[in-house]
C-alpha cells in the first residue's frame, strides 16, 4: 500500500505563493507518476498538475499554466506543488495523487487514472 500525505496548505493574500509538499511511503516512490488535483466547494474534483516517475514530463491544467510548477525529489520520496501568482478561485482542497508504471498524458489529467490519494490539504487565497 502506498501512503500520501499533503501539507504547506494555508490561508494566503491573492498575488502571493504556497508551496505544497505530498509524502509518499509504502512502495518505491520512484514507480509513481504524480499528480496534484484540487476540488473546490459544492465542484467537481479537477486535474492541476502532473510529472511523469522519471520528472522528465510535466502536465497542467490551463488555468495554472506559468503560475504553478509541479516537480518531485525521488531522494526524499517527495512531490511538489510550487503556486505563484495566486488567485481567489484557486482556493480549494489540493489532493496529491499516484500511479503506477508507465502513463500517458491522458491517464494523469483524470481522477481514474491514479491508484492512489492523499487525505488534501486545504488553500484559501483571499481577494
Amino acid at each position: 500500500q502506498v501512503q500520501l500525505v499533503e501539507s504547506g496548505g494555508g490561508l494566503v493574500q491573492a498575488g502571493g505563493s504556497l508551496r505544497l509538499s505530498c509524502a509518499h511511503s509504502g512502495r518505491p516512490f520512484s514507480n509513481y507518476a504524480m499528480g496534484w488535483f484540487r476540488q473546490a466547494p459544492g465542484k467537481e474534483r479537477e486535474f492541476v498538475a502532473a510529472i511523469t516517475w522519471s520528472g522528465s514530463s510535466t502536465y497542467y491544467a490551463d488555468s495554472v499554466k506559468g503560475r504553478f510548477t509541479i516537480s518531485r525529489d525521488n531522494a526524499k520520496n517527495t512531490a511538489y506543488l510550487q503556486m505563484n501568482s495566486l488567485r481567489p478561485e484557486d482556493t480549494a482542497v489540493y489532493y496529491c495523487a499516484a500511479r503506477c508504471g508507465m502513463a500517458q498524458a491522458i491517464d494523469l489529467v483524470t481522477t481514474s487514472g491514479y491508484d492512489y490519494w492523499g487525505q488534501g490539504t486545504q488553500v484559501t487565497v483571499s481577494s
